[in-house]
């Protein structure tokens, strides 16, 4: 390539070999750059990538073989456990889909719940672990067409709350009934007439899948037997939670704007005050 410059041409030359020496530096950086960008990238250790894992596919709602294609390790701040979230695509349909697993203290949990197409909501932290994990139970059996075990699994969720809530009779060495254990949790104020009245609808629910008989169930009660259960869980667990962190912090908020309230200057004293303030006014003294 050539470049006019001085009368020689001298001045060209010198200005075509520096374009030629950046770009050469230019593309040997750029280079180093994706060179470390791939050792950075195989650094990083995969857990799930290139394996397979069971689920039910929310597309085509099929157990089938998964191939996990990414992957992103991750946790929270609210005191819930490590989360994975894995890309994967069905072996079936070949639709992509995104699910979690998570970690308990005993490594990842190999029971990833589907994120996307979004399927049921997970359910808070707050709920304790053993309830959580009976009702991903029953939502399973439901993603599963399990209908009858989905209620037998309402059910048990019913006990384990009745029994969390200490219901269960351990202290006096006596097991109660179901009903029994709803019907103190209502006299105890755990739970209002409403909610007694859903939690024995889920166990005549539960009763009917547990027991066999000529009548089957269908998808839509074991659905809203799921989502009735799923609410009073987050009633007695999250929504009481949160109502008392709201009343504490606004009785908070109301005891510093009372300590910090500057009586105005016709406010009225107490007498304490009032009595300290006539001995010291000699206008009252003297009318004394």
């Amino acid at each position: 390539m050539w470049v006019e410059g001085g009368r020689d041409g001298s001045r060209g030359v010198w200005w075509v070999g520096k374009a030629h020496r950046v770009a050469r530096s230019n593309w040997n950086l750029s280079r180093s750059t994706h060179a470390t960008a791939r050792t950075c990238q195989n650094s990083l250790v995969s857990i799930r990538v290139g394996t397979d894992v069971l689920i039910t596919c929310p597309h085509c709602e099929r157990p089938a073989l998964a191939e996990v294609v990414g992957e992103a390790p991750g946790h929270d701040d609210d005191g819930s456990p490590p989360y994975l979230l894995e890309l994967a695509r069905c072996g079936k349909c070949a639709k992509p889909f995104l699910a979690v697993e998570e970690d308990y203290g005993e490594g990842w949990d190999g029971e990833p719940g589907v994120l996307w197409p979004e399927q049921q909501r997970p359910l808070s932290a707050h709920v304790p672990e053993d309830l959580r994990h009976v009702h991903a139970e029953g939502r399973r059996c439901f993603s599963a067409k399990a209908y009858t075990a989905t209620a037998v699994m309402v059910r048990r969720t019913l006990e384990a709350v009745c029994v969390d809530q200490g219901m269960d009779g351990a202290a006096s060495g006596r097991p109660k009934p179901l009903f029994k254990m709803l019907e103190e949790m209502r006299d105890q104020g755990k739970i209002d007439g409403r909610l007694f009245e859903w939690a024995h609808e889920l166990r005549s629910l539960g009763n009917q899948g547990a027991h066999y008989s000529s009548r089957s169930v269908t998808r839509e009660d074991a659905a809203d037997g799921l989502a009735l259960a799923e609410a009073l869980l987050d009633y007695l667990y999250v929504l009481h939670a949160q109502f008392n962190t709201f009343k504490q912090r606004r009785q908070n908020a109301h005891a510093r704007r009372t300590a910090h309230r500057v009586p105005s200057p016709g406010a009225p004293q107490d007498s304490a005050d009032a009595g300290q303030q006539a001995s010291s006014d000699p206008a009252a003294q003297n009318e004394a």
